[in-house]
């Protein structure tokens, strides 16, 4: 059978319906274009449809919260409690003799349980209406007492720094946990867009760990924190280069935000490439905000004396604690100082000169950020914490020094409805056990993620199947902690 058109049906068409290529072309391609168009618009309603929520957009809390972001002052080496807020007179009538067995044992880092008792050398006096009892080597911070709620009974796993400063960032003393700055993201998000959500900032040391402490361990790298330089600039390679213009760079970034996600689509397990492609944007926004947030001068003299960047000996915690309340007021949610880091707080030996040097650095820049946030209506909700990864021992190691101490130390919390100017807990004579409401490290951190309005028993990762919680399940509220 013919496949071929009837040549006399084809001639009675007529003129008018006859199409060349060229006119059918002509009178169509604009046709095409609009079906391309409809095409590209659906595609894009679709995506945006579809398109997931930001890992770091706000999240609502599981309960009304206390405090809308934190600030954890972490003196790293470990400072004495019963040399700064927990006095223990005993220590004056037993020095120089061995510690009485009914205080029972505990293994000590160096291994001097039976070194004899060395008696403190500080001066106490009541402060505020309260009348909190602080030392003589915190004369500044002593001026805040009516804000300050001293827990002195906490304790920890972690015999030494590794051990102690992971477990007091994520909870457990080994590595691969997020840290408590990263859940505090994960189940928050971020107040602002032009910011990290979690900072970090270190003095002139390099912490224990690393970033492991800030790190995320299993979840997303999304939510990790961000280290930022105590120095001038405080983020290296903030500034574009003179010869790229904003719309250059727009344009480049957006080119390349692309070509990532379809690098992406292929590999949706590498949370760290999705990291780096928000951490592109996330930069590129911080190049419009980030100078004027740690811009200094923009701050009173009265301001700077205040945190002590008048003084050579206070200038770089007070730099930090000052950054502090300017990343706070800017949304930024989690905030954690490191003063001593690399555990410059370890007394061994010659604890005088040591705590000595400690306290007169960070004593007045800690006073002067309570002082500033109150004043600025910033400390009702904003919840301080000041502490290291232990306590030190009532016993004495080289003969002038305190060994490290998991089983009794203090911790001290501000603001966010907290009860100031009251103790909680307490340890034994000496100071080596914590005895009456004892607050393990896990307990401490359900008690700030309740005082920011969250559950720890519902702030669930699942990793691998299994349902993780930042206390491993074993953490429980401190209420008393709050007014």
């Amino acid at each position: 059978m013919s496949t071929k058109a009837d040549p006399t049906q084809r001639s009675s068409l007529s003129r008018r319906q006859r199409l060349s290529r060229r006119k059918m072309l002509v009178d169509t391609g604009a046709g095409f274009g609009a079906v391309a168009l409809a095409g590209m618009m659906g595609q894009s309603s679709s995506q945006a449809a579809t398109a997931p929520a930001s890992p770091l957009s706000v999240k609502q809390p599981h309960q009304k919260p206390r405090a809308k972001r934190v600030i954890f002052l972490f003196m790293e080496g470990g400072p004495s409690h019963m040399d700064t807020f927990d006095p223990k007179p005993a220590l004056q009538k037993l020095a120089g003799n061995p510690l009485p067995e009914s205080f029972g044992r505990v293994i000590t880092a160096m291994g001097e349980f039976d070194s004899p008792v060395l008696a403190s050398k500080r001066q106490w006096a009541q402060h505020g209406e309260s009348g909190l009892w602080v030392s003589d080597w915190l004369p500044h911070m002593a001026t805040r007492a009516d804000d300050l709620a001293v827990i002195r009974s906490c304790w920890t796993n972690g015999i030494n720094h590794s051990g102690g400063v992971c477990q007091m960032n994520t909870g457990t003393q080994f590595a691969g946990r997020p840290s408590l700055g990263s859940w505090v993201t994960y189940g928050l998000g971020t107040e602002n867009e032009n910011l990290p959500a979690f900072v970090v900032m270190q003095d002139k040391g390099k912490a224990v760990n690393g970033p492991r402490n800030w790190g995320t361990g299993f979840m997303p790298a999304v939510y990790q924190g961000t280290d930022l330089q105590t120095a001038s600039p405080p983020l290296t390679n903030l500034a574009s280069p003179a010869y790229i213009n904003h719309r250059q760079q727009r344009t480049e970034l957006d080119y390349l935000a692309e070509l990532n996600r379809r690098h992406m689509a292929e590999r949706a397990d590498n949370t760290e490439l999705e990291a780096r492609i928000r951490s592109y944007e996330l930069a590129y926004q911080m190049q419009s905000h980030a100078p004027e947030a740690v811009d200094l001068s923009q701050e009173t003299s009265e301001t700077e004396s205040l945190y002590g960047l008048d003084q050579k000996e206070t200038a770089t915690f007070g730099r930090m604690c000052l950054l502090a309340r300017r990343m706070v007021e800017r949304g930024v949610r989690f905030v954690q100082l490191y003063h001593g880091a690399g555990s410059k707080w370890d007394a061994h030996s010659k604890i005088e000169q040591n705590h000595t040097k400690m306290c007169k650095e960070m004593d007045k820049p800690v006073a002067g950020l309570l002082t500033d946030l109150a004043r600025r209506g910033l400390l009702d909700d904003t919840l301080v914490v000041w502490g290291g990864e232990f306590g030190r021992t009532p016993m004495s190691e080289k003969g002038d020094g305190r060994d490290h101490n998991p089983t009794g130390f203090t911790m001290v919390t501000a603001g966010a409805g907290v009860r100031g100017g009251e103790t909680f807990g307490t340890t034994d004579e000496v100071g080596l056990h914590a005895v009456d409401d004892r607050l393990h490290v896990h307990d401490l951190h359900s008690t700030i993620l309740y005082a920011l309005g969250l559950d720890h028993r519902e702030l669930i990762y699942l990793h691998k199947g299994r349902p993780e919680r930042i206390d491993e399940n074993e953490g429980r509220i401190y209420k008393k902690l709050f007014a």
